[in-house]
């Protein structure tokens, strides 16, 4: 987090209450502007993310929530990269898609003849639809998750009649 300058920045003094505030901004801007802009997209596709991004947002505002999701963003790539593991959501042959344009667009030749690539996939309609219901339904288990999730009263600091009523 603090590489990208997404970790709140923390007030404590001695023994005393810690104070989260905004983001420390100390890092690299560049990429934490692109986590932002990646933040904003993923807030747009059906998957866990985009209800995550729904449930702060509801709460904060849509640049808390955009800022949150490109947290969680960094911490997902930082467990992926060390699990070397794949994203569980990820749509296959939208994948395959986005990654024949990036080599097509960085020069890599055409590819001759009549064999598909799995890139194919994604023009196939039924399939194309069967991955953004398997996204959505994670969106829909997320939500209902999270609205399990039961709330804490706020705490209150004791205060003097608090005090007093314990001595007795």
């Amino acid at each position: 987090m603090s590489c990208f300058g997404l970790n709140p920045r923390v007030r404590q003094s001695g023994l005393g209450a810690a104070h989260h505030g905004r983001i420390s901004k100390v890092g690299r801007s560049h990429a934490r502007a692109m986590l932002v802009e990646a933040a904003w997209a993923a807030a747009k596709a059906p998957e866990p993310l985009h209800a995550f991004f729904v449930r702060i947002r509801a709460r904060r505002g849509h640049q808390v929530a955009a800022v949150a999701l490109a947290r969680k963003l960094t911490v997902l790539r930082w467990h992926l990269l060390t699990k070397e593991q794949d994203y569980i959501w990820a749509r296959p042959a939208l994948v395959a898609r986005k990654t024949r344009d990036m080599e097509l667009r960085a020069g890599l030749p055409q590819k001759k003849g009549n064999r598909r690539g799995p890139a194919y996939a994604y023009n196939v309609k039924e399939l194309r639809e069967r991955e953004a219901d398997l996204a959505r339904q994670a969106e829909r288990s997320y939500e209902q998750f999270v609205a399990r999730w039961k709330t804490r009263p706020p705490r209150t600091p004791p205060g003097p009649q608090d005090s007093a009523r314990g001595s007795q």
